[in-house]
């Protein structure tokens, strides 16, 4: 396998604090310096929340506007995928960074049970989020909580409402929702490159102590790999992640014992079919 193996990093997320784990970066200073240390370390993607003063989720997209511009200023050419979570906010809000034209945002395209919430992605939410993102030129991540997400996303390419081949991405370990299952993960891959065609890129991230499975059985299957703080604060049970860049150069050193190139920036875009970057 030698396809070379983009990995995401997810800095922050909605739920992680610093009383959890202070490697958790909350101000948009700290999660620009995280990011930049982040991609130094082999990410080639940015997954980004935005938290207020109080370190509570929020949709500002003014923040979101000065995460932007502070990693593209120290991070050349790394693709900023912007969340449209549904902790964040409500409604119309979640889609409110949108107009920044990032690179990828996050899309949803179901509900389903988190550990003490049902996240709620209504159709028409879903519907409204996928054309701003073929408005302002966004290519979405298909968040993929469940088998229907797939399905679903196939449906919504057929008419029209994706741009290009779906990017999608398993998301395995949340309680309530589909567990870190190898027999369910390796359906998932066969659905995608049946549905979306062999060569269709996917990815798979795993919450909690599930972060590693999922980056191994990724990459051993030629997917790509999300990591970071915000699915998982350790190392091991023992040990607290004392970077995302530590989490990065973790899933590299897999990369490598799979025989796999951690993806360039450029190889990243083209598997991806993203603009090149200008900057």
């Amino acid at each position: 396998m030698t396809t070379p193996c983009i990995i995401c990093v997810a800095i922050t997320g909605s739920v992680p604090r610093k009383a959890d784990n202070p490697a958790v970066p909350t101000t948009v200073t700290e999660q620009i310096e995280s990011t930049h240390a982040a991609f130094e370390a082999g990410a080639t993607i940015a997954h980004c929340h935005v938290r207020d003063d109080d370190e509570n989720p929020t949709s500002d997209p003014e923040r979101f506007a000065a995460l932007k511009e502070g990693i593209e200023a120290h991070c050349p050419g790394m693709i900023i995928q912007l969340s449209t979570g549904g902790r964040s906010g409500a409604g119309a809000e979640r889609g409110g960074m949108l107009p920044l034209r990032p690179d990828m945002a996050s899309l949803s395209v179901g509900s389903n049970n988190f550990p003490t919430r049902v996240y709620e992605n209504p159709p028409d939410l879903v519907d409204w989020l996928a054309a701003e993102m073929i408005k302002y030129d966004v290519k979405p991540e298909i968040e993929a909580f469940d088998l229907s997400h797939i399905f679903h996303a196939k449906l919504m390419a057929d008419r029209g409402q994706l741009a290009g081949t779906p990017y999608v991405q398993f998301v395995m370990g949340v309680k309530n929702a589909m567990p870190a299952d190898r027999d369910v993960f390796d359906f998932y891959v066969a659905t995608v490159r049946r549905l979306f065609g062999p060569d269709a890129p996917w990815c798979a991230a795993g919450v909690g102590p599930n972060q590693i499975h999922l980056n191994d059985w990724a990459i051993a299957a030629g997917g790509h790999a999300r990591t970071g703080l915000e699915d998982n604060i350790r190392l091991d049970k023992d040990t607290l992640a004392p970077s995302n860049a530590a989490l990065v150069r973790r899933t590299a050193d897999l990369c490598a014992q799979h025989g796999r190139p951690v993806a360039s920036v450029a190889e990243a875009r083209a598997i991806l079919g993203l603009r090149p970057d200008v900057s």
